[in-house]
């Protein structure tokens, strides 16, 4: 069992609210929900308007001659910024969710990624235009501040 495993099933005994829980988030100002989590990811991650997150990964994707929703963009991006990537380990492929990561990262600030999709986490809660907690993430983004 994991640290953070045991910090949640320390506090939920003590009755201490830990995270994990979804929370609807969508900054977009048109409130569109489709095409833009990595945009969405990275606003709530940096406390970045959307906007500003848009012009700055489209600037990216320019100078890369890719797109901004493109991996190597938007890792480009964060590296750029701080952050460093780290791989989940593959230890149950289908099994380890989001949700789980929650539970076994109760602090911090997190963008998981999943083979098509980006999702921001605080605090072990997970912030979405859709609940993705049962989406397996293969990879995250962290900065150590």
């Amino acid at each position: 069992m994991q640290v953070g495993t045991l910090f949640f099933l320390y506090n939920f005994i003590r009755g201490v609210e830990t995270g994990m829980a979804y929370i609807f988030y969508n900054p977009n100002p048109s409130k569109k929900l489709v095409g833009d989590c990595v945009i969405r990811a990275i606003s709530k991650l940096t406390g970045q308007e959307w906007k500003d997150v848009h012009v700055e990964l489209c600037l990216e994707s320019f100078e890369m001659d890719d797109m901004p929703s493109s991996n190597a963009v938007w890792g480009s991006y964060l590296y750029k910024r701080g952050y460093r990537q780290y791989v989940i380990p593959d230890t149950c492929p289908n099994c380890y969710s989001v949700k789980q990561f929650c539970i076994d990262h109760p602090r911090g600030r997190y963008l998981l990624a999943t083979g098509t999709h980006v999702i921001a986490v605080k605090n072990g809660d997970y912030y979405d235009s859709w609940d993705s907690g049962d989406e397996v993430p293969i990879y995250y983004w962290r900065k150590d501040f």
